[in-house]
C-alpha cells in the first residue's frame, strides 16, 4: 500500500514537472515570435498630462484631443488613451489648473492666448 502511494505521489509530481516544462517551451516559442518592440523614447518621469502639455507649449496654441494624440505618440513615442486624457484634462480645466477648454474637446494651456 505504501508503495502504490509513493507511486502515485511520483507520478503526480512528474507530471506537474512535465507540464511546467510544456508552459516554458511553448512560452520560449512565444518570444521567439513575437517582433522587437520600438524602445521607448518616452522621457523617464513624465505622466500624460505632462506630454500633452509639452505637445501644447511646442504648438503655441490649443489642440484637438486628436492632434494633442498625434503629436504625443510622434514626438514622444507614446499612445495615449483618447478616454482617459480627455477625462483627467476635463478635470484640470474644471479646477482651473493648467489646462483650460477653447472648444469641444480643444484644450491649451491656461495663460495662454489661444
Amino acid at each position: 500500500m505504501e508503495d502504490e502511494t509513493s507511486d502515485k505521489i511520483r507520478d503526480a509530481v512528474i507530471e506537474a514537472l512535465i507540464v511546467a516544462k510544456e508552459a516554458q517551451v511553448r512560452a520560449l516559442h512565444q518570444l521567439r515570435k513575437k517582433p522587437k518592440e520600438v524602445v521607448s523614447r518616452k522621457r523617464v518621469g513624465l505622466s500624460q498630462l505632462d506630454l500633452v502639455e509639452d505637445v501644447l507649449e511646442r504648438s503655441g496654441k490649443a489642440l484637438h484631443i486628436k492632434e494633442v494624440i498625434d503629436r504625443v505618440e510622434k514626438s514622444h513615442g507614446l499612445h495615449l488613451d483618447r478616454e482617459s486624457v480627455v477625462s483627467a484634462l476635463t478635470k484640470k480645466v474644471a479646477r482651473g489648473e493648467r489646462f483650460v477648454r477653447t472648444g469641444k474637446n480643444t484644450f491649451g494651456l491656461k495663460g495662454r492666448d489661444q
